[in-house]
């Protein structure tokens, strides 16, 4: 009888069973056994990317595909995480601290908490979040400095929204839709390219000011 693993595909629980093929990735696999988390980093925002497309595209067997992928690096992650000798952790307490977490943000659903519009869920979960987040010392603290800087620039509007720190009133004519707002932001890259300025790098050193000028007003 051969000796070799077989694959788990054959198993009734298909999570399980993508849990243990990576188990067996990194531990045969001579590629995957000599990948860090920071190697990971490149393929993690790759596929996110590739499942936004899918998302905006509208194709399901595309997007099922692409969760997959997205879902294979949380996976991989963990295995790499499971052979750490100091603190190890594995897939299974990840999804527990989910879990915990999903329970205690949600008190209207697994509790005594009534929530019955968008906006009262809303309250229960910031209220369970902040809990959580005793120790952050600034309303900007969690918000990752590797975001693109559009994307951080929202995040920051919306945490330090009503601050003197931002812009009250767009520069030219206001957006009346979506669509406009894409056209707007576009005409600016266009500008920035013309001129031999970089409208990533711009919109980053503006945020570094907006952070500054917030967390000096924090600080009193």
């Amino acid at each position: 009888m051969s000796s070799e693993p077989q694959s788990p595909e054959g198993m009734d629980d298909p999570l399980r069973a993508a849990a243990e093929t990576m188990r067996a990735v990194r531990e045969r696999c001579v590629w995957s056994q000599r990948i860090t988390h920071r190697d990971l980093v490149p393929y993690l925002i790759e596929e996110s990317h590739e499942v936004i497309d899918a998302v905006e595209d509208g194709a399901p067997a595309d997007l099922r595909e692409e969760l997959g992928d997205l879902l294979w690096q949380v996976l991989f992650h963990s295995a790499i995480a499971a052979q750490d000798p100091d603190d190890p952790f594995d897939i299974d307490d990840v999804a527990r601290t989910l879990t915990e977490k999903m329970v205690r943000r949600h008190p209207h659903v697994f509790g005594d908490e009534v929530a019955e519009t968008p906006e009262q869920v809303l309250v229960h979960w910031n209220a369970a979040k902040a809990a959580e987040k005793r120790t952050r010392r600034s309303v900007l603290d969690g918000i990752p400095r590797g975001m693109p800087a559009l994307a951080r620039a929202q995040k920051i509007a919306g945490r330090a929204g009503g601050t003197a720190a931002l812009p009250e009133e767009p520069v030219g004519p206001r957006p009346a839709s979506e669509e406009e707002l894409g056209d707007a932001l576009l005409a600016l890259v266009v500008t920035a390219r013309a001129e031999g300025w970089d409208a990533e790098r711009a919109l980053r050193e503006r945020l570094r000011r907006v952070e500054e000028d917030v967390r000096a007003a924090e600080a009193g």
